[in-house]
């Protein structure tokens, strides 16, 4: 009995130990309670236990310590061994850091330099790149602005400063409005403008004041040229039957004149034999040309109106100053005709300045076909001819308003001379020779018996005819213009029609304005604006004739041009996705694939085109083939392509072959033999300027990238030689074609 106690307190005190070792500290007091809680003396045999505990714990840790002391002191000695390196490593360590830092701030300072001076060299970079785009305007600015002064202040051409100031305003000054001297400039403009229409009127009051002065000199001069007109003859006849010469009866003061700045001829004494030699007639005393400079300044600045006021307002009030009679003139004849000169004067100045106009077609046609030839000589040799014939348009208005002017004339006669009757026909010559000059057809006239008369009056006819000769007269200006029947079908329409609409309708209201119109005429007028205007269409008919144009062919042609142009967007649409690998080794053995979209695309686009005229689909077919080539070329010969490689061609080969097999299949009908082919000859570098071979030459040149024991084979030698040999032949055909 006593042995089971002691085995199960034994047991329990292990368990006690086991709890204690393995539990947190602050679960000791309940677990040490519960032992003084047993048995009496429990706690002693406790206390024995827990000791016989401890030393057997001091045993294992004593075992332990000696089994790795040695490797201890081994490490220790280690360490020990370790120390020197250690202290020496650290310190070059430390060196190496002191000479890093040292380093580092002068690289941070020199990298701080650097970028300083990326940062300069940067706008430097940008600054050139501003001046060199701002060069050509500045030069041309400057350039402009030198002439305009050369121009204003030299030559005192004022118009060409005008035109140099445009040209500046609206070419150079835009390429570099961004910038403050540009605008300063362009805000100068004005000014000189200001300037320029005040140099030019302060020329035309000079012109006036001296005009003023020597208003009777001029008067005297028209008047003897007048006295001398009128009797020339019997001069001439008296200097017949006398068998000498005599002087002229009334002839021009014995003096020489020479111009002066404000347009007028001053007297020069040079002594009466050089004054025989050289008379002068009235229209020579007087120069318009500060006028005419005047009245081209206020109409390019788009002031005419103001020009014309003022001058109006000027010789208003000089005629009102030279109407008014001096006081003394009734005394003597020479203050009559002092009187009598002074009113000549102004009204033959204003008179010759009105006719110098030119407002005679002959001559403005004369003009033009000198123009013309002058134009066709100089593109002959070359040069650009586009402005000359730009300024042979701006005269052809002036042209039809000649013509307008002059055939108001016209119309105002015809109707002067008509009676406003109707037309007797006695026979049927007469009949037909009216039927011939204008398109009048009834039936009822015609089965009349002759004589009969027709509605109309004999007007009608002949402005029928005056008006199919102004179209004559209009189309023979529009002879070597080198424009389309088109355009001179549309400028024979419209000059007709402003005769008709303007001139022909000023007339007719004009006239039925007049007070010896009564009743009767106003009738016969109605009928003959009737029958004048049922043969508007046979105009047309006869301007249709004579340019060979029509609105249904217009139409059509237009048409025409708008499926090649449509065709070829189409074809340019396909070529933006061709992605040809220019480097690449081999081909895919196989067209590209947009090639064959667009090619399938034209097949299928020129079946539609079968009931088209033949001429028609092939003009189409073959304009398509030629863009085709020339996009195929140009991609070929890109500027921005450095290199081709043998793959690449390879590829692009097969793509001509499938351009060559799509025009060899006659996708339109019509075309004899290889014609379509040809369109695609350019490809295979058969006709290839030298210039254009010597490009593709530079881009196939893979002569660097070959291996270097290559220049030891015969054959790869005299291949290198070969082509060498004709880089040098293309380069020097290229010089000289650029030479």
């Amino acid at each position: 009995m006593a042995d089971s106690e002691t085995l199960e307190c034994i047991t329990e005190h292990e368990r006690i130990l086991q709890e204690i070792e393995s539990t947190d500290t602050a679960c000791v007091g309940p677990t040490l309670r519960s032992i003084y809680d047993d048995q009496p003396n429990a706690h002693k045999r406790f206390m024995e236990k827990l000791d016989a505990r401890i030393r057997n714990h001091d045993r294992e840790i004593e075992k332990m310590c000696n089994f790795h002391h040695q490797g201890f002191v081994d490490a220790i000695t280690e360490l020990l061994k370790v120390r020197a390196d250690a202290e020496k490593l650290m310190g070059q360590v430390t060196d190496t850091n002191r000479r890093l830092q040292d380093a580092g701030r002068e690289v941070t300072a020199q990298t701080e330099e650097v970028i300083r001076c990326r940062v300069q060299q940067r706008n430097m970079a940008t600054t050139v790149e501003k001046l060199q785009l701002c060069i050509p305007g500045t030069n041309a600015a400057s350039a402009s602005v030198r002439r305009i002064l050369i121009l204003l202040f030299s030559f005192e051409q004022y118009y060409a400063a005008l035109k140099t100031m445009e040209q500046l305003e609206k070419v150079y000054i835009p390429r570099v409005s961004q910038y403050r001297f540009c605008q300063i400039m362009a805000e100068n403009l004005p000014r000189l403008r200001e300037e320029i229409k005040d140099i030019s009127m302060s020329d035309l009051k000079d012109f006036l004041e001296s005009i003023r002065k020597h208003s009777d000199k001029v008067g005297e001069t028209a008047m003897r040229q007048a006295q001398q007109h009128r009797t020339f003859n019997s001069a001439v006849a008296k200097q017949a039957s006398m068998g000498h010469y005599i002087k002229p009866v009334y002839s021009l003061n014995e003096r020489t004149h020479a111009h002066t700045p404000n347009g007028l001829l001053m007297d020069d004494d040079t002594g009466d034999d050089e004054a025989d030699e050289e008379i002068l007639t009235a229209q020579d005393l007087v120069d318009f040309s500060p006028v005419y400079r005047c009245l081209h300044i206020y109409t390019v600045l788009g002031d005419r109106e103001t020009f014309e006021n003022y001058y109006r307002k000027q010789r208003k009030k000089q005629a009102r100053l030279v109407l008014q009679p001096q006081a003394n003139m009734h005394e003597t004849v020479e203050g009559y005709r002092r009187y009598f000169n002074q009113i000549v004067g102004p009204v033959f100045d204003d008179s010759l300045f009105l006719q110098s106009y030119c407002d005679d077609p002959d001559l403005v046609l004369e003009l033009k076909n000198l123009i013309v030839i002058f134009a066709d000589t100089l593109q002959g040799f070359g040069f650009p001819v586009n402005r000359l014939f730009d300024l042979l348009f701006e005269v052809r208005d002036q042209y039809n308003e000649t013509l307008l002017k002059k055939w108001a004339l016209v119309f105002r006669w015809i109707f002067e001379l008509d009676n406003y009757s109707p037309i007797p026909v006695e026979t049927e010559e007469e009949y037909k020779l009216v039927v011939s000059r204008f398109p009048f057809h009834d039936a009822e006239i015609e089965k009349q018996d002759f004589p009969k008369k027709l509605p109309m009056s004999q007007s009608v006819p002949q402005i029928y005819t005056q008006v199919k000769e102004f179209i004559y007269a209009s189309l023979k200006f529009s002879e070597s213009l080198h424009r389309s029947s088109t355009e001179i079908d549309d400028m024979l329409r419209k000059s007709t029609n402003l005769l008709l609409t303007r001139t022909l309708s000023s007339c007719l209201q004009n006239l039925i304005k007049k007070p010896h119109i009564g009743l009767t005429e106003l009738v016969q007028i109605i009928i003959n604006t009737t029958h004048l205007e049922q043969a508007c269409r046979y105009l047309e008919e006869f301007i249709t004739n004579i340019t060979n144009v029509s609105p249904e062919t217009d139409a059509r042609h237009a048409a025409e041009g708008e499926i090649y142009t449509k065709l070829n967007q189409k074809i340019d649409e396909f070529i933006q996705l061709a992605d040809y690998e220019w480097g690449m080794a081999e081909s895919d053995g196989r067209a590209s694939g947009y090639l064959m979209d667009l090619i399938n695309f034209l097949r299928s686009t020129f079946q539609v085109f079968t009931h088209l005229p033949g001429k028609v689909a092939q003009t189409a077919c073959m304009s398509a083939c030629k863009h085709l080539s020339t996009s195929l070329m140009q991609m070929l010969l890109d500027t921005e392509l450095k290199q081709i490689s043998m793959g690449a061609i390879q590829q692009f080969n097969l793509d001509v072959i499938q351009c060559e097999l799509f025009a060899s299949s006659e996708p339109v009908p019509g075309f004899q033999g290889d014609t379509l082919q040809l369109a695609f000859i350019d490809l295979r570098q058969k006709r290839l300027n030298p210039a254009a071979c010597f490009l593709s030459q530079k881009k196939h040149d893979t002569s660097k990238k070959n291996n270097i024991f290559s220049q030891f084979r015969k054959n790869d030698r005299d291949k290198q030689k070969l082509i060498e040999t004709v880089v040098k032949q293309l380069r020097s055909l290229v010089n000289g074609m650029s030479s």
